[in-house]
């Protein structure tokens, strides 16, 4: 039970009272529910919408990082594979699925990964990306432990969709379910908007926040006892991926990186995608809307385009070096559309931003690491976006790239 008294002295350190307007009309549960999540939220993130969040890009001095390209990559991949192999034999990779959105732009209301793309059978992408991976141990002959970010709103339909399935074939004993952490969304006056009279509004906390949740978890526990050392985290949508690949993860670990990124190359100058750059020294990814003429059209040694490598969400990590930098992410703000009760207790539902949303990066966990290998990938065997119903990045596009890599659809 925890305290009421305790609770309002934080809701006015914080000036955030308002949350606490129902209180009186709630069950003892909903109380109980509405001050477990006000002493659970972290509302120091607040203190960041003074100067809004981060930098301004005018701090920013980006130069080209340099990719491994399909040559370099094809001329030592036995050595690559080898390594890599040899990590995955002796334990040390595991993999981070992020699992935790919504099918919604693709007409469902269930977890994203629970969509079915088959034509002649049933083929969800949740079973794509777990024949993905036995690829990889089934080479291997080694299991390896599948971390999977849930949040809030799929997590139960999430793991009930693995057991009705049997883990797609993969020992349920190797994966592990954890939810995303949230943070609290705000009006334009820094003030946390309640989604219903017993609850605040909330958001996960953005793709870097994967980490911390993973170890709020108590998982961290379990990767220092298994030690693991590496850990590849990838997103759901895109069911071509290799994952635990032994060539990526040797290259990375032959090349004495920290942390590694599947790259493409542009399809065009334009393709709206971040590209591996070096930021003020450090690896990072420039957003596609941040790079500047000077940068689309600055060319390397042998004449190509010194931008030209776009990230797919498929990165490396070694845990040793995440942890140092643990917890101390920029927190980034962004405006969004936030449904929220009015002071009459009335639901909005904005038709255009009203607020804010705290987000973590995955980019900004890239800037703390020491060293990054861009390594690139070909696009039509490991790159299947599933983000639309139709269209580019879509349902039918990924069917088509998964017919002419051989899976039956």
């Amino acid at each position: 039970m925890v305290d009421f008294e305790k609770i309002k002295e934080k809701c006015e350190r914080y000036n955030q009272t308002q949350l606490l307007s129902y209180y009186n009309t709630l069950s003892e549960n909903e109380k109980n529910n509405l001050l477990q999540e006000i002493d659970e939220t972290d509302f120091s993130c607040l203190e960041n919408l003074k100067n809004k969040g981060t930098p301004s890009s005018a701090s920013k001095k980006y130069s080209p990082l340099k990719a491994m390209e399909l040559e370099e990559i094809q001329l030592n991949k036995g050595k690559f594979e080898k390594t890599g192999l040899d990590a995955i034999k002796e334990g040390k990779v595991a993999a981070v699925l992020l699992a935790g959105g919504m099918g919604t732009r693709l007409g469902s209301d269930n977890p994203k990964g629970m969509y079915d793309i088959g034509i002649t059978k049933p083929k969800y992408i949740f079973e794509c990306l777990i024949n993905n991976l036995m690829d990889v141990t089934n080479k291997a002959e080694k299991k390896i432990h599948l971390f999977v970010m849930t949040s809030d709103k799929n997590h139960e339909k999430t793991v009930a969709f693995f057991n009705e399935h049997n883990f797609f074939g993969y020992d349920r004993n190797f994966v592990h379910f954890f939810k995303q952490e949230m943070a609290a969304a705000t009006d334009y006056d820094g003030k946390i908007l309640l989604e219903q009279k017993g609850k605040l509004a909330t958001s996960p906390n953005g793709n870097g926040g994967w980490f911390s949740s993973l170890k709020k978890a108590g998982l961290l526990d379990l990767i220092h006892s298994e030690k693991i050392e590496w850990l590849n985290v990838f997103a759901v949508d895109n069911v071509l991926q290799k994952i635990a690949d032994p060539v990526f993860v040797g290259a990375t670990i032959e090349k004495k990186c920290t942390v590694g990124s599947k790259v493409v190359k542009k399809a065009f100058p334009d393709e709206k995608v971040g590209v591996m750059c070096l930021e003020n020294d450090h690896p990072s990814i420039v957003e596609y809307y941040e790079l500047t003429d000077e940068m689309k059209n600055a060319k390397d040694t042998n004449g190509n385009p010194a931008y030209n490598f776009g990230v797919i969400l498929n990165y490396l990590f070694n845990i040793s070096e995440l942890e140092k930098t643990a917890g101390s992410l920029p927190l980034h703000i962004v405006e969004k559309k936030i449904p929220h009760i009015d002071e009459s207790g009335c639901l909005i539902k904005p038709e255009k931003p009203n607020g804010y949303k705290f987000e973590t990066l995955i980019l900004d966990q890239i800037y703390k690491m020491t060293s990054c290998l861009p390594f690139e990938v070909v696009r039509e065997k490991e790159f299947a976006p599933i983000k639309n119903a139709t269209g580019v990045d879509s349902v039918e596009s990924a069917r088509e790239l998964l017919k002419k890599n051989g899976v039956e659809l």
